[in-house]
């Protein structure tokens, strides 16, 4: 956007607040549902209780879905890293 390519930016721009979302979302949902677990007594409020249950909650199809979210977020960053800096050199030539 700094270099005046706004298309390249608002594509960057709006696949890594796609990917961020979806990141959020997902993590947010998992929260609550360990947060409701506790609530019903499920769960004990004990911190081995706990990070046990978040550690077993990343698995399956959301985990799949929060890998290729933090890969697209991670793509973006890098792809507009490299693509600032290509513009960079080619404006000052």
């Amino acid at each position: 956007m700094v270099l005046k390519q706004y298309l390249r930016g608002s594509v960057l721009m709006i696949l890594a607040l796609i990917a961020a979302s979806v990141i959020v979302i997902e993590v947010i949902q998992q929260a609550l549902t360990i947060v409701d677990r506790i609530n019903s007594g499920d769960i004990p409020v004990e911190t081995g209780a706990i990070a046990e249950m978040v550690s077993n909650s990343t698995s399956g199809a959301d985990s799949l879905i929060q890998n290729i979210s933090v890969i697209v977020l991670g793509a973006c960053w890098l792809i507009g890293i490299i693509d600032s800096y290509r513009l960079g050199i080619a404006k000052e030539q």
